[in-house]
């Protein structure tokens, strides 16, 4: 069986990163994981191809040579993996199509010319898909049942089909799970609430493969939350420290973890001892009484902004999720959230309006409430251009107005620059993997990478000699040194996102004030509130 596996694009979002892509010479940010993890699940006498369509369009001779085409997508993608299912049918292909879309929504009207839907987790479905096509069968939808498989047996992915030129991170996944139970969450949908690991010599062992093909630069654990699982976490991190140490630290580590991680100063220094060099935590808003309306209760049990500080001062830097639009929010909910991220001083702070996902407990609860504005094949994933898609307590119109507001406000070029500044040179703790690496006067001397040899002057010439800004790079670039010169190398890759922002945050205003306009009387629609008022913000 020859097999081309196909990853459709994704729209322009946050995450996309162009501006800094360009400056270092790369297509994407992350891979695909999940296809290359499917490939290693599927027979190995097969031949695979991989295009990611991210990087370059599938070429003539790619379909001509496939026997079975294989695409796996997230909501976001919806559009072009339509696309891609209509190229593939028209050369006469055979279609297979799995992953969190094709999972969550099988029935989406995308999907209605695929041949196989291989949804859940592939452990469990890959065997089931396989076995029909040896009985000949020309179609079948192939689920788990709500079983979950053991990911302890997974094999190593086929991380040698990827184009690792293109991209700026490769991924690694240690769980799946998450034992939390945020109402709009479709994390625990789609993978449960008990989380499941792979074994410390598994996940050492897919870093060896990618170590091995050249890989020298950030990995991504793709967890949805690293520290679901603390005691299999606190078994992998001694093991991960010596593998890094013995190596001289060639990878920096970036994951997604829950706001409890500052609870717990062993985890937070075994992570910064392996160079863990920065976490996303799903922080979503400082009020309390929206937090208690979601069932984000962990966020509730510790004041957030000493959550930021206390593992910002181990040396690991802190992005964060914020949402607008929760259910009895009061106004002012966007100004909130722009006061918070500046007293913590996160520098990457995503915020988006709420999104009702298909199967989640909000979408069910709205579902019965009647407020859904649109069905679930219309639910286009969350992103920062995504209007809020069901009928708020408040109007529509009120909350665009504040997400645009504070996204402008979060990434206007000076105060980016100014926040950034001051988390280098006053919260960012010194990580402690530098203590075991040579070092000039507490710098770390580590070989330069040629993408970063080849960023440098241009950010230098962008923002510190063209724009009007310079004097205020220089000044950051000259208190960091001074304050934590060990930190300069972060505060320039920090400063360089300014680049993606100064752009996207024009973008991102302009788009949501279309989609109001074109909802019409529906976005000042006032709706009465079904949740108490918000408590005042703690910190």
């Amino acid at each position: 069986m020859r097999v081309l596996l196909v990853y459709p694009e994704f729209p322009r979002t946050f995450w996309s990163w162009e501006k800094i892509l360009e400056l270092v010479g790369r297509k994407v940010v992350l891979p695909p994981l999940g296809l290359v993890t499917v490939a290693s699940l599927l027979p190995q006498e097969w031949e695979f191809r991989l295009v990611d369509c991210n990087i370059r369009p599938v070429e003539e001779a790619e379909w001509q040579w496939a026997e079975l085409v294989i695409l796996s997508a997230m909501i976001v993608q919806r559009s072009s993996l339509e696309a891609q299912i209509d190229l593939a049918r028209s050369h006469g292909l055979p279609v297979a199509v799995g992953g969190p879309f094709a999972s969550s929504t099988p029935e989406a009207p995308e999907l209605e010319r695929v041949d196989y839907k291989i949804l859940d987790e592939g452990e469990i479905t890959l065997p089931l898909f396989v076995a029909a096509l040896e009985r000949g069968e020309p179609a079948g939808r192939f689920s788990a049942n709500g079983d979950k498989p053991d990911i302890t047996h997974t094999p190593i992915p086929r991380f040698d089909l990827l184009e690792l030129g293109a991209y700026e991170s490769l991924s690694v996944q240690f769980s799946r799970g998450c034992p939390f139970q945020c109402e709009f969450c479709d994390i625990i949908v789609l993978y449960g609430r008990k989380p499941r690991t792979k074994t410390p010599e598994q996940l050492l062992a897919e870093l060896g493969a990618i170590y091995q093909l050249g890989w020298r630069r950030s990995v991504f654990i793709v967890d949805d939350n690293f520290i679901g699982n603390k005691r299999n976490v606190k078994r992998l991190l001694p093991q991960l420290f010596r593998w890094q140490k013995q190596r001289g630290f060639p990878f920096r580590f970036i994951t997604e973890a829950s706001v409890d991680l500052a609870d717990d100063p062993e985890l937070m220094a075994g992570m910064s001892r392996c160079r863990f060099e920065s976490v996303f935590l799903g922080i979503e808003t400082p009020d309390e009484a929206s937090l208690a309306t979601v069932r984000k209760l962990q966020n509730t049990r510790s004041p957030l902004v000493r959550a930021v500080d206390t593992i910002s001062s181990y040396g690991i830097r802190v992005m964060a999720g914020f949402i607008i639009g929760f259910d009895g929010e009061q106004p002012g909910a966007g100004e909130r959230i722009t006061r918070f991220v500046s007293a913590t001083g996160i520098p990457t702070a995503f915020l988006g309006m709420l999104q009702a996902l298909p199967n989640t407990a909000l979408w069910h609860r709205l579902e019965r409430e009647g407020r859904l504005i649109a069905d679930r094949h219309e639910v286009r994933g969350v992103n920062n251009t995504s209007l809020i898609n069901f009928r708020p307590t408040r109007p529509i119109a009120a909350i665009a107005e504040e997400f645009a507001a504070a996204f402008r406000a979060l990434y206007e070029p000076t105060a980016y620059m100014e926040r950034v500044t001051d988390y280098c040179s006053r919260k960012l703790g010194r990580p402690q993997w530098q203590r075991h690496v040579p070092n000039v006067l507490g710098i770390p001397l580590l070989p330069p990478k040629r993408s970063d040899l080849r960023a440098l002057p241009r950010i230098v010439w962008r923002q510190g000699i063209r724009r009007s800004t310079r004097w205020l790079f220089w000044r950051s670039l000259l208190k960091v040194a001074l304050h934590r010169p060990y930190l300069l190398e972060e505060l320039l890759i920090e400063l360089s996102h300014n680049e993606h922002f100064m752009e996207y945050r024009v973008l991102v205003s302009a788009e949501i004030t279309a989609q109001v306009e074109a909802l019409g009387p529906l976005a000042h629609a006032e709706l009465e509130p079904v949740a108490e008022p918000v408590a005042p913000m703690r910190t």
